[in-house]
């Protein structure tokens, strides 16, 4: 496959500062080794996913009941409502849809959206039955054959310890020091149309799997084939690599004779398998290859995650697969194809001597013959984030819309992050394979049916979505949370208004919110606020003349200007903001609070720092420009609960993130690296942010929706309490909010700022990575 040029700039590259010399692979596929060196890259793929235009408009279908893992989890991830994994129709003309918790219970519904348990895979399984630890363990999966509703025939995938690992042996040679089976289950219903289940079942297939993730994450048929094709009737199971793929000395996913970090195909009518309870396929790639598994469809990878095909167009197989270091990617899945994994992450080189980076491709790497995704997009991490924790994103793949509801969405490929719960599209005919080109993605908005837009956080009720996807025969499209156990169903698409310029999961917790385009009505040297709390602020010292016609992105008219005072023409300094000595009670949302957002567009129009007005001396200049901040409860109109601002730090002017979490308490400084001068140029609209985590003591910069490389200014964390977690600023109301500068209660000036500023938002909970940029791209995409 030719080598996707285009992920790799030349400038990139030019600026790289470390070369890494290509390693051999340690077996499988051909040896990694060139002459060439290859370049770090630190962000792999740039390109972000179109801002929304169009959304989907959903309506709940269905409500699970609560389910309970076992054994008892001990990661929250896995403290969901109901673990349902996926929505499908059975394959009997029936209208029945079926829904598996990966906690044992397999659902049926029928149009009214009003699920029954079909079948209880976790009471017919047994002891050994095992769900509570790693986030794919459980009944994960179901497949009804193509003539169920003649065979009573369906599959089932769950997973296996406790007994099993010592009474029952895996089938295909399994992962050293395994610690689960997967384990599929042929299911033959004595009456296909009874609403309950009643019948036999047999073993299929047991695999041995040595890490609690990437198991066997999803089984199905194809639907696209008939009984005149040699695909029909055929299972595809898609296997994980234990997640052991990455561990040094181990190669798994490219040993053709082990099943792991594969898709296999089998015939489970067939018996002509080693255990005689399956047959394989005679068209499956590696048959009568010595020394390889028949089963094996395609090899190399890490987490296939969800696989579907295109009822449409070429009917191709779309494959969502989870990376390890940085990438989520889409594959175009043919018979023998070798994604690469552990040797590649997507369309890069991943060396397993360092997890904390994607290297590029060497010169040679055609001569591997690897296959590379068709769609992708990266991590994209904050700065200081440790580069083997879990970034919080993973694919969660979807379909190719050829149904009827969703016109402008017709030959879209549909899919998502499963963690946040972001849903993309790309164009199902730019997604071609070998071309070297990754597609456009887009994100689409969510919208409710009375037309309010909404996402899938708020309707999950969790920042943690656990998405998935769903499609039932008319090709109609499903969104599915475990967060609160919710399916909704897709039943239109909506255009996105040019004025909804606040992101929905940034409108949630935004308690104060400036645009500078509402005056309050007859006070015009006052500005009403747009967020949550109703706090109107101050124009200090110009009123109304403050408000320029110079808004930064379309959408916006006004901004505000905030300069020095010019003590010769009597005029005090420009600045906004709200003080009261005993606190402003409708800023309580920071009251006692776990974590804030104030972010913003800025504009720099003059000198800075300026100079003192406060000295006569006309060489003393301030250390510091203020943006604008939240005050803590006991503040003069100058201390700060949360601040953006710029301020000298070791004799250089910084721009930075200043957090108080105890009011009498000593204040945290996270400093950008670059240069001020460049993060903020004069005359050029920016959008900041910067974050705050009282409680871990974690702080972020964000520059257009990037985050900003920094560090702290000082060792150790002053905001660490005693007592239970979590821990939270003073139980006191801010005296305020200050804009351009200190004391918004008077003429007095400290730290002023000659620029102007716009869209000024004050949210009580910190804003992750996503969230900033998406508010970002929602301004600047759409507005413009």
């Amino acid at each position: 496959m030719r080598k996707p040029k285009h992920l790799i700039p030349a400038a990139a590259v030019a600026a790289a500062a470390l070369l890494v010399p290509v390693t051999a692979a340690s077996s499988g596929a051909a040896p990694d080794v060139s002459a060439a060196a290859s370049v770090v890259l630190t962000d792999p793929v740039p390109e972000e996913a179109a801002a929304p235009r169009l959304g989907l408009v959903v309506e709940e279908f269905a409500q699970f009941p609560k389910s309970e893992p076992v054994p008892a989890p001990t990661d929250v991830r896995l403290m969901r409502h109901a673990r349902i994994n996926n929505l499908a129709e059975v394959r009997d003309g029936s209208g029945r849809l079926y829904v598996p918790d990966l906690n044992g219970s397999l659902y049926m519904l029928d149009d009214d959206g009003e699920p029954w348990e079909y079948l209880d895979v976790r009471e017919a399984v047994g002891a050994d039955f095992f769900s509570g630890r790693g986030l794919g363990q459980g009944f994960g999966f179901a497949a009804f054959h193509p003539a169920f509703g003649a065979n009573g025939l369906f599959y089932t995938v769950h997973t296996e310890a406790f007994g099993a690992l010592t009474t029952k042996t895996p089938d295909l040679t399994p992962q050293r020091g395994t610690i689960f089976h997967g384990v599929i289950t042929e299911w033959r219903a004595t009456d296909p149309a009874a609403d309950v289940f009643s019948g036999t079942r047999r073993e299929v297939l047991r695999l041995g799997f040595g890490g609690q993730i990437h198991g066997i994450q999803q089984i199905d048929f194809n639907p696209n084939a008939t009984p005149r094709d040699d695909d029909y009737g055929l299972l595809y199971i898609a296997a994980g690599d234990g997640g052991l793929g990455a561990a040094v000395g181990n190669d798994d996913p490219q040993d053709l004779a082990v099943p792991h970090g594969k898709i296999l195909r089998v015939d489970p009518l067939g018996r002509d398998s080693a255990n005689g309870r399956y047959g394989i396929p005679a068209a499956n790639p590696f048959v009568g290859q010595a020394g390889a598994l028949g089963e094996i469809f395609a090899i190399g990878m890490r987490d296939p995650h969800r696989f579907s095909w295109d009822p449409g167009g070429r009917k191709r197989m779309f494959m969502g697969h989870i990376g390890e270091k940085d990438l989520e990617a889409v594959y175009d899945v043919r018979a023998g194809d070798d994604l690469g994994w552990p040797q590649r992450e997507g369309p890069f080189r991943y060396d397993k001597t360092d997890r904390c980076n994607l290297y590029s491709l060497p010169e040679d790497d055609e001569s591997y013959g690897f296959t590379y995704p068709v769609a992708a997009y990266d991590h994209d991490p904050p700065p200081g984030y440790s580069c083997t924790a879990d970034v919080g994103h993973a694919v969660s793949g979807g379909y190719v819309y050829r149904g009827k509801k969703l016109g402008k969405l017709g030959g879209t490929y549909i899919f998502g992050d499963l963690v946040d719960g972001r849903i993309f599209y790309t164009e199902e005919a730019k997604m071609v394979r070998g071309s070297g080109e990754l597609a456009p993605m887009h994100e689409l908005a969510v919208f409710t049916t009375d037309g309010r837009e909404t996402s899938m956080p708020i309707l999950a009720g969790d920042n943690r979505v656990d998405l998935r996807f769903g499609r039932d025969a008319e090709g109609e499209l499903y969104l599915i949370a475990k967060a609160n156990g919710k399916v909704w169903k897709v039943v239109g698409v909506q255009r996105l208004e040019r004025d909804a310029v606040v992101h929905p999961n940034v409108a949630r917790d935004l308690q104060a919110y400036y645009d500078f385009e509402h005056p309050v009505a007859g006070d015009s040297a006052k500005e009403d606020d747009q967020g949550l709390s109703g706090t109107d602020i101050a124009l200090v010292n110009g009123g109304d003349d403050m408000r320029m016609r110079d808004g930064a992105f379309r959408a916006s008219r006004n901004s505000l200007q905030v300069q020095q005072a010019d003590p010769a023409a009597g005029r005090g300094a420009w600045k906004a903001g709200v003080y009261s000595p005993t606190g402003v009670p409708s800023l309580r949302a920071f009251n006692a609070v776990q974590s804030t957002t104030v972010m913003g567009w800025f504009k720099m129009t003059g000198e800075g720092p300026s100079p003192n007005t406060n000295t006569p001396n006309p060489d003393d200049y301030y250390n510091a420009i203020g943006l604008a901040g939240v005050l803590t409860g006991n503040s003069d109109g100058h201390a700060v609960r949360a601040l953006l601002e710029l301020i000298d730090v070791n004799g250089t002017l910084r721009l930075v993130a200043l957090g108080r979490r105890v009011d009498t308490g000593a204040s945290r400084t996270y400093a950008a690296n670059a240069d001020w001068r460049t993060l903020l140029p004069q005359g050029e609209w920016v959008h900041l942010a910067a974050t705050f985590d009282f409680d871990s003591g974690a702080m972020a910069l964000y520059r257009n929706g990037k985050p900003i490389p920094g560090s702290y200014t000082a060792a150790g964390n002053p905001w660490q309490g005693t007592g239970p977690r979590p821990y939270l600023t003073s139980p006191t109301d801010p005296r305020g909010i200050k804009i351009g500068g200190s004391f918004p209660q008077d003429l007095s000036e400290r730290n002023p700022c000659n620029c102007r500023m716009d869209s000024l938002m004050f949210l009580d909970r910190a804003l992750t990575k996503v969230e900033v940029g998406q508010q970002y791209r929602r301004m600047t995409e759409y507005g413009r």
